[in-house]
C-alpha cells in the first residue's frame, strides 16, 4: 500500500508539487537519517545529508521511475552521499554513540540491562569504526535497515556476489575486531539484535 502511495506521491512531486516533497520526507526521512548516522557517525552531517537527499529528489524528480519503489533511490542517494562525505573529510574512523542511543532504549528496562546493552555496543561501535567504507556501508544496510542481499546489490549497483563478499569480509573484520567467540553461526553479536527490532 505505501509503495502504491510512494508513486502517486512521486507523480504530484513529478509535477512540481512541494507538498508532495514534504510528504515523502515525513515518510522516509527516518530510513535517510538513520542509514546517513550510521555511515557517517556524525549527527551533523546526517542532518545535512538528510536534507541534501531530499533536494536532490525533488531537482531530479523527472528522472525517478515512479513505477518502482522510491527507497531503493533514497538508499543510493544516501549511500553516495555519504562515501563521497567520508572521501572529503577522510573521516574513516567515526563514532556510532547517536545510533547507539537510539538503539538503546527499546527493551532495556532497568538500569543494569541498559548498561549491559551500552557495553556490548561500545564493543560493535569499536568494532565498526575500523571498517573499510565499502564493508561498513554494507554491514549497515544489511544489518541496520534489514535489507535483503539484492535490494543492496540493486541499491549499490554492484553484483550480489560482490554484496555477499562484503558483507563476509566485514563479518570476518568485525569478529577479528571483537575478539573469537563472539559470532553464532547467523548473528554477528548473540544477543545484539542488529535489526532495531
Amino acid at each position: 500500500m505505501s509503495r502504491i502511495e510512494d508513486r502517486e506521491i512521486t507523480k504530484q512531486l513529478q509535477e512540481g508539487s512541494l507538498e508532495a516533497l514534504g510528504m515523502l520526507y515525513d515518510r522516509h526521512r527516518n530510513l535517510v537519517y538513520r542509514t546517513a548516522l550510521a555511515i557517517t557517525g556524525d549527527v551533523d552531517t546526517a542532518s545535512d545529508l538528510l536534507q541534501d537527499v531530499f533536494l536532490r529528489l525533488y531537482r531530479f524528480a523527472e528522472r525517478i521511475d515512479s513505477s518502482r519503489p522510491l527507497e531503493p533511490w533514497l538508499y543510493r542517494m544516501t549511500a553516495n552521499l555519504a562515501y563521497t562525505w567520508v572521501n572529503r573529510n577522510k573521516r574513516w574512523l567515526f563514532s556510532l554513540d547517536d545510533l547507539g542511543e537510539w538503539l538503546i532504549g527499546a527493551g532495556k528496562d532497568t538500569p543494569l540491562e541498559m548498561v549491559e546493552f551500552k557495553d556490548d555496543w561500545d564493543q560493535v561501535q569499536n568494532a565498526v569504526t575500523k571498517l573499510p567504507f565499502p564493508q561498513r556501508v554494507v554491514i549497515v544496510l544489511y544489518y541496520l535497515n534489514d535489507l535483503p542481499l539484492q535490494e543492496i546489490a540493486d541499491i549499490l549497483e554492484i553484483p550480489v556476489g560482490t554484496v555477499k563478499s562484503r558483507l563476509y569480509y566485514g563479518r570476518i573484520a568485525l569478529k577479528k575486531n571483537l575478539g573469537i567467540g563472539l559470532f553464532g553461526a547467523g548473528e554477528i553479536h548473540p544477543g545484539f539484535n542488529y535489526k532495531g527490532t
